[in-house]
């Protein structure tokens, strides 16, 4: 969270809830006046993309503080909001749009789309009396939209006071370390999935985009059919492009478990499953073939693939943060799999800039001050969640 002030009026630059965070924990509340009590001083939440780290707060926003962020983005959050309970409903006030400035009281923002694997991510370049911002808000090059990185690079905003770089591989990787591309993921799924004799399943976030997409190209260069439960279908269909995997595509089929089938008959929404019934699957389908499936996993999946008996010859590929597999729930869920006899091992990338990409940023951007945030603790002590930035200040 990045607090700017210009002219006696501030702006928010996300609201994030740190990954092992309480959104209900007091501590957790930034000291923003106007955030969770009314201050007509504050103008607003630019939301730079959907990842909670930089939403998570915005249950404890007052209502009615106008929030601005992509469309695309609104879409995902406000399906998402069905699935999560900590997730309000968003009616923005205006979205974020590549190259198109916005004003907000005294702040005119330009956003930036970049690649990250959020869909519909900007980076931001703010000015105010006349002085000039960038925040990188996350940021790659090595995902499917890396050229919008080059782009960036190549064409950088000029005459910036202060860049607000993120910093997530400072202090965790060798200086000189890279990512695979989404590419090369691609290519090791479908190497996985050509060894694999039953269903393969695949932890990977259904918001990240990137990946559904590299795991639907592997799974057709397999010969099999993506699986998704309702909420990835849910997640592709808001995106709202045509061009992204969707379960009216015969590559692509639904399957909703128990849970949630009983979700949507208590809500009474069963318009969901309706808009995505033409490529249904049921639990004897899985049965039958497996082997010609790549289903989109999480925990809450296998009892029903159990119960199909469906698992004989499967095999887990890990494909999100290796972090999350230190979690007591994920270590259980790994331990049932293992019971199950089912395969196991990681194919992923991260969502975030290598070191050599971050110093090619800054050195395009050459601001006159240069902050990294949300960095490594032993590499940046001083590093915190929570910034403000008078724009009437000297960028020393």
């Amino acid at each position: 969270m990045i607090e700017l002030e210009a002219q006696g009026q501030r702006l928010l630059l996300d609201c994030g809830l740190p990954l092992d965070g309480d959104a209900n924990d007091e501590a957790v509340l930034p000291p923003v006046p106007g955030f969770s009590e009314p201050d007509p001083s504050l103008l607003g939440v630019v939301i730079s993309h959907g990842h909670r780290d930089h939403w998570g707060l915005l249950g404890r926003a007052l209502a009615g503080l106008p929030i601005f962020l992509g469309a695309a983005t609104e879409r995902i959050l406000n399906t998402s909001a069905f699935f999560i309970r900590d997730l309000p409903a968003i009616a923005a006030a205006g979205h974020l749009a590549d190259g198109q400035p916005l004003c907000i009281g005294p702040f005119t923002i330009t956003p930036h789309l970049v690649d990250h694997s959020a869909f519909d991510a900007y980076a931001l370049t703010i000015e105010a009396g006349g002085r000039r911002l960038f925040y990188s808000g996350d940021i790659r090059s090595h995902g499917r939209k890396g050229a919008l990185f080059e782009k960036l690079v190549s064409r950088p905003p000029q005459g910036i006071d202060v860049m607000l770089m993120e910093g997530s591989s400072l202090g965790r990787l060798d200086e000189d370390a890279r990512f695979p591309t989404e590419t090369e993921i691609e290519t090791a799924l479908t190497d996985v999935f050509g060894r694999t004799p039953g269903m393969a399943l695949v932890a990977a976030s259904a918001q990240n985009i990137d990946r559904v997409v590299s795991i639907f190209r592997a799974a057709k260069r397999s010969g099999r059919t993506l699986v998704v439960d309702l909420y990835a279908a849910e997640m592709l269909h808001a995106t709202g492009r045509d061009s992204i995997p969707q379960t009216s595509w015969p590559e692509v089929a639904l399957f909703t478990p128990w849970h949630q089938r009983v979700k949507v008959k208590k809500a009474g929404r069963f318009d969901l499953i309706e808009r995505h019934k033409s490529g249904r699957l049921y639990p004897e389908d899985l049965a039958a073939h497996p082997e010609r499936y790549v289903l989109l996993f999480r925990a809450s999946l296998l009892d029903d693939l159990v119960k199909a008996g469906c698992l004989s010859g499967a095999h887990a590929i890990w494909s999100q943060w290796a972090g999350y597999l230190k979690d007591e729930k994920t270590a259980a869920l790994l331990a049932m799999l293992k019971a199950h006899g089912v395969g196991f091992e990681i194919v992923h990338t991260s969502g975030h800039a290598s070191i050599p990409d971050l110093k090619r940023l800054a050195a395009a951007i050459s601001p006159r001050a240069l902050v990294p945030i949300d960095v490594a603790p032993k590499f940046y002590p001083a590093s915190r969640s929570f910034w403000r930035l008078d724009l009437a200040l000297s960028a020393g």
